[in-house]
């Protein structure tokens, strides 16, 4: 890596485009260093396409299972992708796989956080500002605790906001749109089961 491009620059282009490492090194030494002008250029290139392909249709993909060492946990996970081709590449197969290890030891409870039922965000939301706490605060600081609160609660609970197991410097949103632009189709998540013995 170029002396004057440092890790964390290039972990925070990673997370800003979903690009892989290699390529956000490449865009970041070609900028000298502006992230700004780095994410055009991925851009320019193709790189970057996890976004502009969020709208289309995915027919394809597949199912994939994975049950723990002690046969006391499991998952499924549907990953689902634009076509047949990309559903039996080695990208989409690792991509389901390593979710479904994710679904087992991390234990999500939804896929995003629009998936969350209102109701439940009320619940959460009601608790953190009746805490004592919060009782004698100013307003915009009530207001900025909340919603690093709650951002908290969804990293917990929704898949795509999961730190990813293997690597905690990526959620389960950028280690998608890595394989968005490998594969160059949109892909989803559409839906998991964990299963636990005894609950």
């Amino acid at each position: 890596m170029s002396t004057d491009i440092s890790i964390d620059l290039v972990k925070k282009l990673r997370e800003k485009s979903g690009v892989g490492i290699a390529d956000c090194k490449k865009a970041l030494i070609e900028s000298k260093g502006d992230i700004d002008k780095a994410f055009d250029i991925l851009r320019e290139r193709g790189i970057l396409k996890a976004g502009e392909r969020g709208g289309r249709d995915t027919n394809e993909g597949m199912i994939v299972s994975y049950i723990h060492q002690n046969n006391k946990l499991g998952s499924l996970v549907e990953l689902d992708c634009e076509t047949d081709f990309v559903a039996k590449t080695d990208v989409l197969k690792d991509l389901a796989y390593n979710i479904a290890i994710q679904v087992v030891g991390m234990n999500p409870i939804y896929v995003s956080r629009e998936d969350v039922p209102k109701d439940i965000i009320k619940k959460e939301e009601d608790i953190i500002v009746k805490d004592e706490t919060m009782k004698d605060k100013p307003q915009n600081v009530k207001e900025n605790i909340l919603k690093g609160k709650m951002d908290k609660f969804f990293s917990e609970v929704c898949l795509l906001e999961q730190v990813y197991y293997k690597d905690n410097s990526i959620t389960i949103t950028n280690l998608l749109n890595e394989a968005i632009s490998k594969t160059g189709e949109n892909i989803k998540i559409k839906r998991f089961v964990r299963f636990e013995i005894g609950k």
